[in-house]
């Protein structure tokens, strides 16, 4: 097997690996973006639901080096940022090889090289491997690269549809039926009202205390992050989102944590939900508010409170895990065993003989953004040495 020698190999061509490559290449440095999928941005792409929009400003999810353009709204839509992706990929010339999955990363002290080998998914002979040797790494694999459903109790006699997040569209199909969504992140909530748009009895299983605010005050805080404190803006955020939605919201079976909505993402990645109007419909009763989800048998859910229901169908948004410790070796003072970044932001992306990390910081799109261009940046000086 020919190793093919690379300057940068970037594993991952969703945003984060995108901005990466463009950064790259504007500094005329070489680099090859490795992709599982057959395309680019698959998540967007593939498994992003209809109504998807960005839930903060656009100034705040552009990519370096190429801003949205001034006729997009304020919120972008999945096929405004579908079409500014590709002008992205188009502008810069980035050309990832799809279909590869990175089985093996590790570096060779000898080569003073990373060995990176890939299976290529596309090849007739599924046991083909592609070897790739690089001076740099970058692991920009995302947050969201595999979808996970908690193994729950009687899930699998569960006689209802049951399907991830990234498989849900829209609510057509949902109509007059009992519906439960699972998980009561920014993905759960907005699912849950398109559900309910759509004429389908709409349920929510909120296991975790959660902070809810509008758009305006999500967008307001990020500005005044560079100016103020964590903790000031926290109880601005927090004093603002009892005034617009009351108090006390335990009566909507909704708790607020004790901790700010910025220190929550900051300390365990839990992002505030940005309300769209899922709370209005909380509040008319349109959307049901259940505790967690105990087990599973038939077509019945049995809640922690002991209370069962009947559900035609059951979506999990619950989130995704990382595999990245199971090809990337030598990362332990980079990444943490879930694949995200371990140094505290902005000092999160890069490790120690060459390996990078872009996107993983639990900072969005602004975050990823800011990993490229440090990450180009440092290896333009490293190569100048």
């Amino acid at each position: 097997m020919a190793t093919k020698e690379q300057v940068v190999i970037v594993v991952g061509a969703g945003p984060s690996g995108l901005a990466t490559a463009a950064c790259l290449t504007s500094l005329s440095i070489p680099n090859l973006v490795l992709e599982r999928e057959d395309c680019f941005a698959s998540l967007w792409k593939k498994y992003s639901y209809d109504r998807l929009h960005l839930h903060l400003a656009k100034q705040f999810c552009q990519l370096p080096l190429k801003p949205f353009p001034t006729t997009y709204p304020t919120y972008v839509s999945r096929d405004q940022f579908l079409r500014y992706l590709d002008d992205y990929v188009s502008h810069f010339n980035i050309c990832p090889l799809y279909q590869r999955s990175v089985e093996s990363a590790q570096y060779d002290e000898a080569a003073e090289a990373w060995i990176v080998k890939a299976r290529n998914l596309g090849s007739s002979d599924p046991e083909e491997m592609e070897e790739y040797s690089s001076k740099c790494l970058v692991v920009a694999t995302g947050e969201t690269t595999d979808a996970f459903i908690p193994q729950l109790e009687g899930l699998n006699t569960y006689l209802g549809e049951v399907l991830h997040s990234t498989r849900y569209k829209n609510g057509k199909s949902y109509e007059n039926k009992n519906v439960l969504v699972v998980g009561s992140g920014n993905s759960g909530m907005e699912i849950a009202f398109d559900l309910s748009n759509y004429g389908a009895k709409t349920s929510i299983a909120v296991r975790s205390p959660l902070h809810i605010m509008s758009r305006g005050m999500a967008n307001m805080g990020l500005v005044l992050l560079k100016y103020v404190s964590l903790n000031a803006v926290d109880s601005l955020l927090l004093m603002l989102s009892k005034l617009w939605y009351g108090g006390d919201l335990s009566r909507y079976g909704i708790k607020r944590p004790e901790e700010g909505p910025f220190a929550m993402k900051v300390k365990y990645g839990k992002y505030p939900v940005i309300d769209i109007g899922t709370y209005q419909k909380i509040k008319s009763g349109e959307i049901q508010v259940l505790p967690a989800v105990a087990s599973l048998g038939g077509n019945d859910v049995v809640f922690e409170d002991g209370k069962s229901y009947p559900f035609d169908a059951i979506i999990f948004a619950t989130g995704f895990k990382r595999s990245t410790n199971k090809w990337l070796q030598g990362a332990d003072h980079l990444l943490t065993d879930d694949g995200l970044a371990k140094p505290a932001f902005p000092n999160n992306w890069k490790g120690t003989k060459g390996l990078y990390c872009a996107g993983l910081a639990r900072r969005g799109l602004y975050g990823a953004a800011l990993d490229a261009q440090s990450i180009a940046n440092d290896i333009k000086r490293a190569l100048q040495m």
